[in-house]
């Protein structure tokens, strides 16, 4: 990643300016040009659905959407003066990064022009789509994620309801867990080892309510008692499996969007996932019979169960966009319109970002009983989000990095490793601001 000078210095800022259509004049007819990272073609079919609405509404645009642009392609357009007028992006962690250097145009003077009501969306995605105060982009469809659990398998072990607190996950991972004759994991309960399609520590840590930093935004890794507790269970429930049968079993796991995944397969018997994995399922014709519930959560902090980790897709105007008014025109009406909001995310399988569309009756999903407990964490008043930093949320990376020397057991002290942790955060952010 390039350091955050390097971006800085090759971007102008603007501060607090509503720029013009250069060239245009109300009423002319208008290009916008959309970029996008999705690849399916069902998903690029339903976002050239809601530009088709966008269109109906506004006579006379016309968006240009250009899909297969992830963030990387979209910072290389801003810094060689040719971006897009709006973008898409599923990386949330950059936020941090393109607000600062200004990257991605201040939404703010356009929002208070505008009179958009931001508290239609929840606190938790208004905090990780601005930084310092600075809102550069909209959320634009949520990604919560709740226990998807193999019904029969959870029949056949005796098992009625799944799991609600971490010591009944514990459990009955151990009681659904097959291994075959030669030690191997044939049938895996749930797997604790971290890189397995979702099962991640940021995953982890928000089931134990782990807070990643402080209000100065320092790591919090040491001072939160949460993440010790997250990592003991985690290590434990691995050494139980045995660290090197796990990766053995990980290796021979299909893709994480083949049809063969692992729990279409009944190799897995529960695991976390996002709300688009019922689509998945659904597509693939998967023949499990399955059903969703919240993630289970710490036994000491039972207020938690129902809320989960909030992340997403966000939207912005790219500094440089040549037609930005309609950029943002096309940004506030995809974001905040709620009729658009419900067609999206009933087309992607998304929850939609705002409380009037996720309340909507027109919303489709909240018909589909797999799907209640997305809406719920989404509605959550203790769901959490990752923070947004300068430095592109590295603070992520470099944890996701440590769980994984620890559950290998490369770590002989957890709380001095945490400690250093804190220390290479705190200086990498600073270094890089």
């Amino acid at each position: 990643m390039k350091s955050l000078a390097a971006v800085a210095a090759a971007l102008l800022v603007c501060a607090g300016c509503v720029p013009s259509v250069g060239g245009q004049e109300p009423g002319d007819p208008q290009v916008i040009t959309l970029w996008h990272p999705l690849k399916d073609p069902n998903e690029v079919k339903a976002v050239r659905a809601a530009l088709d609405r966008f269109e109906a509404a506004h006579p006379g645009i016309t968006v240009k959407a250009v899909p297969a642009q992830d963030a990387d392609k979209v910072t290389q357009a801003i810094r060689g003066g040719k971006p897009p007028d709006a973008a898409l992006s599923f990386n949330a962690s950059s936020v941090g990064a393109w607000c600062a250097t200004g990257a991605f145009q201040d939404l703010g003077p356009w929002i208070q022009r505008d009179k958009v009501d931001l508290q239609q969306i929840p606190a938790a995605v208004r905090s990780y789509t601005e930084f310092e105060g600075k809102r550069c982009v909209m959320p634009l469809l949520a990604d919560t994620y709740a226990l998807y659990y193999n019904k029969k398998l959870l029949a056949a072990a005796g098992y009625s309801k799944p799991p609600k607190t971490i010591s009944e996950l514990t459990a009955m991972t151990k009681r659904l867990t097959k291994f075959s004759a030669d030690g191997t994991i044939e049938v895996a309960g749930f797997v604790p080892y971290l890189g397995t399609y979702h099962s991640g520590a940021d995953l982890f840590a928000a089931a134990f309510g782990a807070t990643w930093l402080q209000p100065d935004g320092s790591a919090n890794f040491a001072d939160d008692p949460a993440f010790q507790e997250m990592l003991q269970w985690q290590k434990s429930l691995v050494d139980w499996f045995g660290v090197e049968k796990l990766a053995l079993f990980k290796a021979g796991l299909a893709d994480e969007f083949s049809s063969q995944h692992a729990f279409n397969t009944g190799k897995i018997a529960m695991m976390l996932d996002g709300e688009w994995r019922t689509s998945f399922l659904t597509n693939d014709e998967a023949p499990v019979d399955y059903g969703t519930a919240a993630v289970p959560v710490a036994d000491n902090k039972p207020g938690l169960y129902g809320a989960g980790l909030i992340g997403g897709n966000i939207i912005g105007v790219p500094r440089g966009a040549a037609n930005p008014e309609g950029g943002w025109e096309l940004v506030r009406f995809l974001s905040t319109d709620t009729e658009a909001l419900v067609h999206f995310a009933d087309a992607m399988h998304n929850v939609p970002t705002t409380l009037p569309a996720l309340n909507s009756p027109r919303l489709d999903l909240s018909r589909e009983p797999e799907f209640a407990p997305f809406l719920a964490a989404f509605r959550h008043p203790r769901s959490t989000s990752q923070p947004a930093t300068s430095d592109g949320g590295a603070y992520l990376a470099q944890f996701g990095q440590f769980a994984d020397k620890w559950q290998q057991g490369k770590v002989p002290d957890l709380a001095a490793g945490l400690r250093t942790l804190d220390r290479q955060n705190d200086d990498a952010l600073r270094l890089g601001s």
